[in-house]
């Protein structure tokens, strides 16, 4: 490979793993042979090994789970997310990434990191509801939604030919996260989440903090000025994942069919430079643990 393109290549992955792998994050080369709670045949790992994909359902599945008044209120009043939401994506990708293919012990650590920290998490909605970040209610709304908006974005964005049973096999395999984290019957197949999904909508809203949540995902923070554009097209992506009632209600424009084609287009063609460029992503190192062929 000619220098120029192996240092284009180092810089693009760099700046991946920057967004995806911050400190603390799981040793995936370690110990040798663990499959931690899935393993490399799982559906958990192929839908989780799409770095644009994932980015895309992350952004679709924040501004899901805002629509109900309790975790937007959890997420307002305890974190810094108005400041820093690169901060709140890469801590979600980093326990995405360290239960999925970290080995079996730092699996268990993330989950047990998570829970500890939602115990702490309590208040009183505007609304005048109270709320706890470990009431097992809320953990399966915030767990369906995340789940469901990435599988739609690797669907979508990755392979649109991806068999239904594998799909099930995923909402499946991500109920055991669930689960583990405290939340209460869980959905297992792909028709139970979006069944429960439409069964949620009655208990959604859109106030005035949802809609400075969508305000900040459009103005998201790019690592450097060369990767605004494809921030900018990657959080586009991520809000045209959600359902058309979800749109309708965060005051989103509908894409008419030829305008979404055109933009599931671009960010697919956007993806391919990842692609390419991704040699030492999470599902990379962990092949490498399990002592199988290069990823890709």
């Amino acid at each position: 490979m000619l220098p120029d393109m192996e240092f284009l290549r180092t810089r693009i992955e760099a700046n991946v793993l920057a967004i995806s792998r911050p400190p603390g994050s799981a040793d995936f080369l370690h110990p040798p042979g663990d499959p931690g709670l899935f393993g490399p045949d799982s559906a958990a790992w192929q839908v989780h090994s799409d770095f644009t994909a994932m980015l895309t359902g992350g952004v679709a599945a924040l501004l899901l789970q805002m629509l109900h008044p309790l975790p937007l209120a959890g997420v307002w009043d305890h974190s810094n997310f108005q400041a820093d939401m690169l901060g709140r994506l890469r801590r979600t990708a980093q326990f995405i990434a360290g239960t999925t293919y970290g080995a079996s012990a730092d699996a268990e650590r993330f989950i047990a990191h998570v829970k500890r920290i939602r115990l702490g998490i309590s208040g009183v909605a505007p609304n005048g509801q109270p709320y706890s970040a470990s009431d097992p209610a809320l953990l399966t709304w915030v767990h369906a939604a995340e789940v469901s908006c990435f599988l739609r974005g690797y669907v979508r964005y990755r392979d649109p030919d991806f068999p239904a049973a594998m799909q099930d096999r995923y909402v499946d395999e991500m109920a055991r996260i669930a689960q583990a984290l405290g939340a209460q019957d869980v959905p297992r197949s792909r028709a139970a989440l979006d069944a429960y999904i439409e069964t949620m909508r009655a208990q959604l809203t859109c106030d005035e903090r949802t809609r400075k949540t969508l305000e900040l995902v459009l103005n998201a923070p790019a690592p450097n000025l060369l990767a605004l554009p494809w921030t900018r097209l990657m959080m586009r992506g991520g809000i045209d994942l959600l359902p058309d009632w979800a749109q309708d209600m965060l005051g989103v424009t509908r894409r008419s069919p030829a305008r979404s084609a055109f933009l599931r287009r671009s960010v697919t063609i956007a993806a391919r430079p990842i692609h390419w460029a991704m040699r030492n992503g999470s599902i990379h190192l962990a092949r490498r643990r399990m002592g199988l062929p290069p990823f890709g």
